[in-house]
């Protein structure tokens, strides 16, 4: 068979990946329980006032693994996974190559100089393969839940500056942002004052919860589904920005 006879065109609706990041509080595992029917793999115990359903608290990578393929390969009616959080899954894999080169410290690994963290590379990329084969085999929905922390950016065409990116090491940070559909930024809106300079929440509640879905100087955002650049953080919200944007390509 010819290879051009493979070819496909249009459009082709797959689960959403989606990765959620934020300050403590902001809403983010909640935004990730109001997803159609979801199961938690938890790395950090932060579910206990959330009613949904959730794996033991992770203990080491291989119990993780081992969660992850159970969602793979057990007969359920999970729609969506939600891994919560990212960051904190990110020392279980450190932990797993520090015991693999027998140090206490992922910066002493295979003699340091950064290797630790391109080893880490491997078990991300089994995370990432296993999370495509339950997406492929199950149709489910990915959210990657993650802390956000403020870094400088060195911008080569602007002085450098401050943004809010996720709590990942940057060469997972980098795989993991390539690998979503959409990276969502969950803050609260602010007001400055321009008399005092200092920032004031807007609406109740220690202000209005939104999430950003496109890059900026003050974050890292990106989507594929032509999503407002600004929504409410909520998982509603969220469907119905991409519901707009497949009716505007």
């Amino acid at each position: 068979m010819s290879l051009l006879n493979q070819v496909k065109t249009g459009k082709e609706a797959q689960p959403p990946r989606i990765m959620i990041y934020g300050s403590e509080g902001v809403g983010k595992s909640t935004f990730a329980a109001s997803a159609p029917k979801p199961i938690f793999i938890q790395t950090e115990d932060g579910l206990g006032e959330i009613d949904c359903a959730k794996f033991p608290l992770v203990g080491s990578f291989d119990e993780m693994m081992n969660q992850l393929a159970a969602v793979r390969d057990e007969e359920h009616e999970y729609q969506t996974l939600v891994i919560d959080s990212l960051d904190w899954m990110e020392r279980v894999i450190w932990d797993r190559v520090c015991a693999d080169y027998g140090v206490k410290c992922i910066e002493k690994a295979d003699g340091g100089y950064g290797k630790g963290y391109t080893h880490a590379l491997t078990y991300w990329r089994q995370v990432v393969k296993i999370l495509n084969e339950i997406r492929a085999k199950r149709a489910m929905a990915i959210i990657l839940v993650a802390h956000a922390k403020v870094e400088r950016f060195e911008d080569p065409e602007h002085p450098a500056y401050d943004r809010y990116t996720p709590r990942l090491h940057k060469a997972a940070c980098s795989l993991v942002c390539e690998w979503v559909d959409a990276v969502l930024f969950a803050t609260r809106r602010m007001r400055v004052d321009s008399d005092t300079g200092r920032a004031a929440p807007v609406g109740a509640d220690g202000g209005e919860r939104v999430l950003r879905s496109n890059g900026s100087p003050a974050c890292i955002a990106k989507n594929r589904y032509s999503l407002p650049s600004e929504m409410p953080l909520s998982w509603a919200s969220f469907l119905d920005g991409m519901k707009a944007g497949g009716k505007s390509n």
